[in-house]
């Protein structure tokens, strides 16, 4: 009995230990939200001072990823909102406006008065009513480290006729279907009958010419055993569309589409063309190992026709010059040149493939592809006067990447942004690529950028050792954290966020603001008034974007 006792006893004990454990992991997950939600609230603070509608001329957008991407109802305009963008040490937070002019070539911040907050990972529609509609649902707010996370789900709508924001209401998300009445305002919940897709992140969705909704994709994590998840990036594809007969009643069909499908992937990005067909492109493949994750990125282009049910390779023919030359016939041989034989010239000789593609009007494209074999040379040979111009230029594509933004107007394919991965370095992109759909002949540079030029900060030893005393009783003062991870000095000196070329000081200050903040709340004391904080803040950023050295 008294063993049985103290084993009860030391059973109960665990029991309390385990209780004690949960409340305070529980407090202190409570303890990140209110953090974030402060934070949250600092940055709508200082956009309430924004009174006026301010349209500036301006460079393109910093480097960011998770943003959107869309077009214009009315106008030849892309509208980019919010995004994220991450140095190595630092994760910044958007909620800018731009507006890039197709036939001017040009960009235009918009500033409006009382925003949504700063977010990434949005969903963003542009519905043509009332002279035109951006409405924004949903993202992710992250805390300058990235270790905490802030899931909004909040709907916004930007009135583009008169550049207004309106927050529309609130409502809390499940993995569940709803419409929006964009007439009404009101939201309804849908019940579709039939097997759907599995709970997920990162599905994309696209509109049927029939009016049905296409999920492709997605992303998701299963436990496999304690404190081991596994990921899964989903390929499956599943149509919603309302029963024949039955208004107001839905049906989940699961569908298994012919033709070269894409790879599976995580990160893809959709647009859908004027004839219905949905264009999908890059992304990546992420490899999970033991302690790593490796990621494959894709710049490759699909076009998914739903009323053929077909995926089609997106293959591009190149310019109509460089065509001209590969027909032309190989230059004589010199005199006294070695000549193979005809069985080594066979073996050497290129391979043919013939591929059906796809262009943008729906016509189904034979296209020849020459595939090198050892020895055997695919490189068109012309005279020796021929220059780059007179064949087309260089062969330009964008860099494989993830999380970009795409869009269509006009029948071309605008493609923004978007991140990559260079070994333990996250490379955010800002340039902007232009393809014609009905030539699909090659991409276009609209706007250049060079991620060598990115800044990135590597962990300094003070984050590591926060982090590695974080199991300790008592753990470390949370303020205190935030110090060691703001003061990465050499020689005493603080490394201050670096000025990119050619940035303006409008791009610098929202980039960078949480980091003079701080250390402007360091300089006048903890005493000091908001907006006192602020503006000692701007000016410690002013006086060093103009003297960096």
């Amino acid at each position: 009995m008294g063993k049985k006792g103290k084993k009860e006893k030391k059973g109960r004990g665990a029991e309390k230990t385990a209780a004690k454990m949960e409340k305070k992991v529980s407090k202190r997950s409570r303890k990140e939200e209110e953090d974030l939600e402060a934070l949250i609230a600092h940055f709508q603070t200082l956009d309430a001072k924004k009174t006026q509608i301010v349209e500036t001329p301006c460079s393109p957008p910093s480097p960011r990823l998770n943003a959107s991407l869309s077009v214009h109802p009315e106008k030849d305009e892309l509208i980019l909102f919010g995004g994220e963008y991450f140095n190595g040490q630092k994760t910044f937070l958007y909620n800018e406006l731009y507006i890039y002019n197709i036939r001017k070539d040009t960009w235009t911040k918009v500033e409006i008065p009382n925003p949504p907050p700063r977010r990434c990972a949005h969903q963003a529609v542009v519905v043509p009513q009332g002279g035109g509609q951006l409405w924004i649902f949903g993202g992710e707010f992250a805390s300058p480290d990235g270790e905490q996370f802030y899931h909004y789900k909040d709907l916004w709508v930007l009135h583009l006729a008169t550049k207004t924001w309106e927050q529309v209401r609130d409502y809390i998300y499940y993995n569940d279907v709803y419409t929006f009445d964009l007439d009404t305002f009101t939201w309804s919940k849908l019940s579709p009958s039939g097997t759907g897709p599995t709970p997920r992140s990162g599905c994309q969705m696209s509109v049927t010419p029939q009016g049905g909704i296409v999920i492709y994709g997605g992303y998701s994590k299963q436990r496999v055993k304690k404190d081991v998840d596994k990921g899964t990036q989903h390929s499956d594809m599943f149509l919603l569309k309302s029963e024949e007969g039955r208004e107001g009643r839905w049906v989940w069909t699961r569908i298994n589409p012919s033709g070269t499908k894409p790879t599976p992937r995580s990160g893809f990005s959709i647009a859908v063309a004027p004839n219905h067909q949905t264009l999908l492109f890059g992304g990546v493949c992420d490899e999970e190992k033991e302690e790593s994750l490796e990621g494959d990125f894709f710049n490759d282009l699909y076009f998914y026709d739903a009323i053929k049910n077909r995926w089609f390779a997106g293959q591009l023919k190149g310019p109509k010059s460089e065509k001209r030359k590969r027909r032309r016939g190989p230059k004589a041989e010199p005199e006294g040149a070695d000549k193979q034989d005809s069985g080594e010239a066979c073996a050497h000789a290129p391979l043919e493939v013939v591929r059906e593609v796809v262009a943008e009007d729906g016509t189904v494209v034979t296209i020849k592809q020459v595939i090198a074999t050892p020895g055997s040379s695919t490189q068109p040979q012309s005279d020796e006067d021929d220059s780059p111009e007179e064949a087309g230029g260089p062969w330009v594509e964008p860099r494989p990447r993830s999380n970009a933004m795409l869009a269509v107007k006009h029948s071309r394919l605008y493609l923004y942004g978007g991140m990559f991965e260079a070994g333990d370095r996250q490379v955010t992109l800002s340039d902007l690529y232009c393809l014609d759909l009905h030539k699909m002949d090659q991409w276009t540079v609209l706007v250049e950028a060079d991620p060598e030029t990115q800044e990135w900060l590597e962990e300094t030893d003070s984050e590591e050792d926060s982090d590695a005393g974080e199991g300790a009783e008592g753990g470390e003062d949370e303020d205190d954290q935030d110090d060691d991870e703001d003061s990465s000095e050499e020689d005493g000196e603080p490394q201050h966020p670096v000025v990119t070329p050619g940035e303006q000081f409008e791009d610098y200050l929202p980039r960078t603001e949480l980091y003079w903040v701080r250390l402007a709340r360091d300089e006048v004391g903890p005493e000091a008034k908001e907006k006192r904080v602020l503006k000692v803040a701007h000016a410690m950023a002013k006086a060093f974007f103009d003297d960096p050295a």
